[in-house]
């Protein structure tokens, strides 16, 4: 498999690892868009939003649960935070593994662009 957040999870490229647990890991952004830039990964490969199943569902509240948990260990999630998730090409996904982006540190404006 040439994913490059699965080579990120088995170590065969470096990366600024924030977190990590049984089922997910997180490191900083190389690219960051805030002071706080942080992307969420299942350890599980899973391409892309449209590939969930049901018994997935579990795995994606565990995303949205570690970013919910970086933001307040960081100390902006009372001031508030953005996650976002991208599906495909046209949605602004360019690695096709499933993946949560944690941004903070700054007020964001709407629409996103």
């Amino acid at each position: 498999m040439d994913c490059l957040f699965c080579k990120i999870i088995n170590r065969e490229i470096p990366a600024d690892i924030v977190h990590e647990d049984d089922e997910v890991l997180a490191f900083n952004d190389i690219n960051p868009q805030a002071p706080t830039h942080v992307v969420i990964v299942p350890k599980q490969h899973i391409a892309t939003l449209n590939d969930l199943e049901e018994g997935d569902l579990g795995l994606v509240g565990r995303l949205a649960y570690t970013a919910a948990r970086l933001a307040k260990e960081r100390g902006f999630a009372d001031d508030g935070y953005r996650v976002v998730m991208n599906c495909n090409d046209q949605g602004g996904q360019t690695v096709y593994h499933i993946h949560m982006h944690l941004m903070g540190g700054r007020r964001f404006t709407w629409p996103a662009g």
